[in-house]
């Protein structure tokens, strides 16, 4: 039985060149050798394998059974090898096959990966995508295990150790179904805060949001009447209700079934983040992922 510890991996690639040119000129060549250093490698091959594994012929070298059954498996070794240890890569998307695993919330699904899903799956349709639900208190030791790829996160609580790409800075809009009577003039703010607002709550069951701060800091409160976990939910809710919402300009902006206007109080926006980690960040194939969610933006 070969030991394969004991085996230089130089006559491995010197018997893979022998095995294809059937030559031992042919293949020095190719090697850059001299013609007896690969007839001395032949021979050290011959005894690890206990075979001639190439015989003379009418027209060259014949391979023996033994030669032919490593042939394959042998060039399939020797380019994982190459693949494995190559650096600076270049990643080939049309035939890639990698599984990108993103952790995102369903607003960053319909502004991020939607708008870019397309673009991914024309220029890489062999890949997977899988989008995992954000849990910002799990989303540092996820990314340190391997478990994700891409985050999607604020700027506020973003882990310092990742790496970050800012995508896009957001702003707040106040919508409700197309042609709400309330939406049709301007409204003051004790108006506003008389409509019946919906609003997101990912932790579920709030009634407070960062609008509720900002009236509080001048003496105001609004009637918060439903709280959903999701902002799905939301846009069915406002689109066949009466009732309206201060949300994201991006999820509402190409929105047929809502009128969109400005709400009438100064409400920070927000930035958001991809996030990533080091061992990931020279790696080709994810350099060419974050570079196709850069340019949707």
């Amino acid at each position: 039985m070969v030991n394969f510890r004991q085996i230089d991996l130089n006559l491995l690639a010197t018997l893979d060149v022998l095995l294809s040119e059937l030559n031992v000129t042919r293949a020095a060549q190719r090697l850059n050798l001299s013609q007896p250093s690969v007839s001395v490698q032949l021979g050290r091959l011959r005894e690890i394998f206990a075979d001639p594994l190439l015989l003379p012929g009418p027209r060259g070298m014949q391979p023996t059974a033994r030669a032919d059954e490593l042939r394959a498996p042998l060039r399939r070794a020797l380019e994982a090898l190459e693949g494995a240890v190559s650096t600076g890569g270049v990643f080939d998307p049309l035939h890639a096959d990698n599984t990108w695993r993103v952790v995102a919330t369903d607003y960053t699904e319909s502004v991020v990966v939607l708008p870019a899903l397309n673009r991914l799956r024309s220029a890489a349709p062999d890949t997977r995508l899988a989008i995992l639900e954000l849990n910002p208190s799990r989303i540092l030791r996820q990314a340190e295990q391997g478990d994700v790829d891409l985050i999607f996160h604020l700027r506020e609580g973003s882990p310092a150790s990742l790496h970050q790409r800012l995508l896009f800075s957001e702003r707040y809009v106040l919508a409700g179904r197309l042609n709400h009577p309330a939406l049709k003039r301007r409204l003051t703010l004790a108006q506003f805060c008389k409509l019946e607002h919906v609003i997101v709550s990912p932790d579920g069951g709030g009634f407070s949001a960062m609008t509720d701060e900002v009236l509080a800091r001048s003496g105001l409160k609004r009637k918060v009447v439903l709280s959903v976990p999701h902002f799905l939910f939301m846009l069915e809710t406002l689109a066949n209700s009466d009732l309206v919402a201060v949300l994201p300009e991006r999820l509402v902006k190409n929105n047929t079934q809502l009128q969109v206007v400005e709400p009438q109080l100064p409400l920070p926006g927000f930035d958001m983040l991809m996030l990533w980690h080091e061992r990931l960040h020279r790696d080709p194939a994810h350099q060419w992922l974050r570079q196709q969610l850069v340019d949707v933006f």
